[in-house]
């Protein structure tokens, strides 16, 4: 919007010229931004990015001479920028969103209908929150605990993360055994990309991943994403104290701006709290304190991932100024500190 004191430099990588016009008239059109320089290939992006020291890239997935996903590889490791990918082949069913949002890009955006002034503005506020986003340099996999080693409570580990997550949760699951307690999961992102991300995690963690239905029993070992979509993902105490709650998809209108919402997830399991471990990691906006906060009041352990290793310290930020949030963990260390929550050799469930 106009007035704001610092406009954000941001740099187009595009082989399409037609494109890198559109794109910069729709950035300075929108008043936040100041269109620092524009490259036609990543060869010609590594000068331009070097005399501008942009805020936020946007980077096209097709070019020629190197591929943006090679690119953004390059970028994450030796100079850590935001990145926003645009391609025409992000769509229903691919897979190139999810690869390069663990690869380290901060939003992915198709570039069909970026003319039209609706997605031209949710395409600007896109790329001015990534511009503000805190990018480090990408940490090797954790090594999952070995399955001898943990010994689980009882406890159930509910998680919630937005902007900066795919890759925050493949640190998380990564220090995951086989027989890790079972874990919910509301990741912000469109539904046609959530089977790809489940996909994904099943070739590199040591839990079996699966998407969320109705009537899905949790069982430990298991991690359970929220399909998303018109539904909302709320777990359902199961008949017997002895048994483990039971996913329900219910469809209603977006709560805390969001839907599927992680507010909606950890509300669903007020009555449980006493057996829950609610986590907040990296995301814009609020959703899931309001949630954390009456599951920490009704007994459960609750934590936020820290300030310094968020990509967005949203969503922890308000859990923890607010009080949901008992303690804020470095996220290379949520993982462990998780299984030291949940183990029973360390603490047992009150």
């Amino acid at each position: 919007m106009p007035g704001v004191a610092e406009k954000r430099r941001v740099v187009i990588v595009d082989d399409s010229a037609t494109m890198r016009a559109m794109l910069a008239r729709l950035l300075v059109e929108d008043g936040r931004f100041d269109v620092a320089g524009v490259a036609g290939d990543p060869f010609e992006a590594r000068a331009v990015i070097k005399a501008t020291r942009p805020h936020v890239i946007t980077l096209d997935v097709e070019m020629p001479r190197m591929d943006g996903l090679s690119f953004l590889e390059k970028i994450v490791s030796l100079r850590p920028l935001p990145v926003v990918m645009l391609s025409s082949g992000i769509g229903p069913g691919s897979d190139i969103t999810v690869e390069a949002l663990a690869l380290g890009a901060i939003d992915c955006l198709g570039k069909q209908g970026l003319d039209r002034p609706d997605r031209a503005a949710d395409a600007a506020d896109r790329i001015y929150e990534a511009s503000l986003a805190r990018v480090e340099p990408r940490a090797s996999r954790p090594v999952a605990e070995e399955h001898s080693r943990f010994h689980w409570n009882g406890r159930i580990v509910l998680i919630g993360s937005s902007t900066g997550g795919v890759e925050a949760l493949e640190r998380v699951l990564g220090a995951m055994p086989p027989n890790a307690p079972p874990i919910v999961i509301v990741q912000h992102m469109p539904p046609q990309f959530m089977e790809s991300l489940a996909h994904r995690f099943s070739g590199l963690i040591a839990p079996r991943v699966t998407l969320a239905r109705n009537g899905l029993p949790l069982i430990q070992g298991m991690v359970v994403f929220a399909p998303g979509g018109s539904h909302h993902l709320e777990l359902q105490p199961a008949s017997s104290s002895r048994e483990l709650p039971l996913c329900r998809l219910v469809e209603g209108p977006p709560v805390s701006g969001h839907r599927p919402s992680v507010d909606r997830l950890f509300h669903s399991l007020e009555a449980l709290a006493p057996r829950l471990l609610a986590v907040l990691l990296t995301g814009m906006g609020r959703d899931g304190a309001e949630g954390m906060l009456a599951l920490r009041a009704a007994g459960a352990r609750t934590v936020a991932q820290s300030r310094e290793s968020s990509t967005v310290w949203g969503m922890p930020r308000v859990a923890w100024e607010t009080g949901a949030a008992e303690e804020q963990v470095p996220l290379g260390s949520i993982g462990g500190r998780i299984l030291e929550i949940c183990g029973r050799s360390r603490e047992g469930v009150q």
